[in-house]
C-alpha cells in the first residue's frame, strides 16, 4: 500500500486546540481506516515541522481525500509527500 508523509504546522487555532490533540490524532486514525488506510506513526518534532504523520492510503486520490478531511478543522497547514519504500524505488530504478 502506499504511503504517506505529511508535514504539519499547527495554525494558531491548532496551538488553542492543543489540550484536545490527543483527541484529534485518534479522530484522524479513525478517519485514515474509515478510508481503507493505517496509520504508520505520529511525531512531535522539533524545527521547521511540529508534528510528521506517517500513513498508508490504498490510492493517492484517497490519500488526498484524508488529508483534505483532516484538515477541515483548521487546526494545521499540511504538506503531504507520496514516499516510495526502498523495495519500490529499487523496482522503479532498475527500469532506468
Amino acid at each position: 500500500m502506499p504511503h504517506y508523509i505529511s508535514l504539519m504546522r499547527w495554525t494558531s487555532t491548532g496551538r488553542l486546540g492543543l489540550p484536545a490533540w490527543r483527541d484529534r490524532v485518534e479522530d484522524g486514525e479513525r478517519m485514515i481506516e474509515e478510508a481503507g488506510g493505517k496509520l504508520v506513526g505520529v511525531y512531535v518534532t522539533l524545527g521547521r515541522y511540529d508534528v510528521v504523520e506517517i500513513f498508508e492510503a490504498p490510492t493517492d486520490e484517497i490519500a488526498l481525500e484524508i488529508i483534505t478531511k483532516l484538515q477541515v478543522s483548521g487546526g494545521e497547514s499540511t504538506e503531504t509527500l507520496r514516499a516510495f519504500t526502498r523495495d519500490e524505488a529499487e523496482q522503479i530504478i532498475r527500469k532506468l
